[in-house]
């Protein structure tokens, strides 16, 4: 809801792009050109969704997880940078990627705990924080309405790979962090607006993304780990873009 009540907070730019249109068209052949590029920059808020593993929900009580009572998965907030570069496919359609497309993010598990290890650190609420800095590529298809004066309107969809370079890290040995893999991939889809000004297009873009690939690499040995099974990344993003 906060990046949907951002999105709208933007609009009034739609009003500022549109100033004196009737006496001129900023950027008249902006869209007619083959290829275009532009800076992304961006805001995100993340979490992961996840199932329990059998283990967790038929585990006696007494036994080596009984400690381990809730599991949440906590919003956090995050950014984008980004290089754009844009194929015009004909009067409504584009298909775009970001050759270079760098996502930071700090996701986290929240537990419930009976039996704290004190000494260690736990409390009956303990979170695990998980970060990620992630090179993604995406592939979108852009359909966009006619152009209003300086203003337009567009929806697009598309999908994406992403490599995830501090998973590798995690994955190595720190017994405190949940253990993900670095390779994933997912489904977009999003809505924004160009608005022209006399030397630019500013883009807000409102998007959202699905990762379809179970990342987790489950250790039976982990309490944190083993009471998890699948783990799916979803990311909400606001961003700006300069073409």
């Amino acid at each position: 809801m906060k990046y949907i009540l951002i999105f709208l907070l933007v609009s009034p730019l739609a009003t500022m792009a549109q100033f004196n249109s009737d006496k001129e068209l900023n950027l008249p052949d902006h869209d007619l050109r083959r290829i275009h590029f532009g800076i992304n920059v961006g805001a995100n808020r993340s979490h992961y969704s996840f199932s329990f593993h059998p283990r967790f929900l038929t585990l006696p009580t007494g036994g080596v997880n009984d400690t381990i009572t809730a599991v949440e998965s906590l919003n956090s907030t995050g950014i984008n940078l980004a290089w754009l570069v844009n194929l015009n496919l004909g009067q409504h359609w584009d298909i775009r990627t970001y050759p270079l497309d760098l996502v930071f993010t700090e996701k986290a598990f929240q537990y419930n705990l009976t039996y704290p290890d004190k000494p260690a650190g736990e409390s009956n609420v303990t979170t695990k924080k998980v970060q990620g800095i992630t090179l993604a590529l995406p592939v979108q298809l852009k359909f966009s309405s006619d152009r209003i004066a300086n203003f337009k309107v567009y929806m697009m969809a598309g999908g994406k790979i992403e490599y995830d370079f501090a998973a590798s890290k995690a994955a190595k040995g720190n017994e405190e962090l949940i253990k993900l893999k670095k390779l994933d991939y997912g489904i977009e889809t999003g809505i924004g607006f160009h608005l022209y000004f006399p030397v630019f297009v500013l883009t807000p873009e409102l998007k959202l993304s699905y990762g379809l690939n179970n990342v987790h690499l489950r250790d039976n040995d982990l309490k944190y780990s083993n009471v998890i099974d699948k783990v799916n990344s979803r990311t909400i993003t606001f961003s700006l873009t300069v073409e």
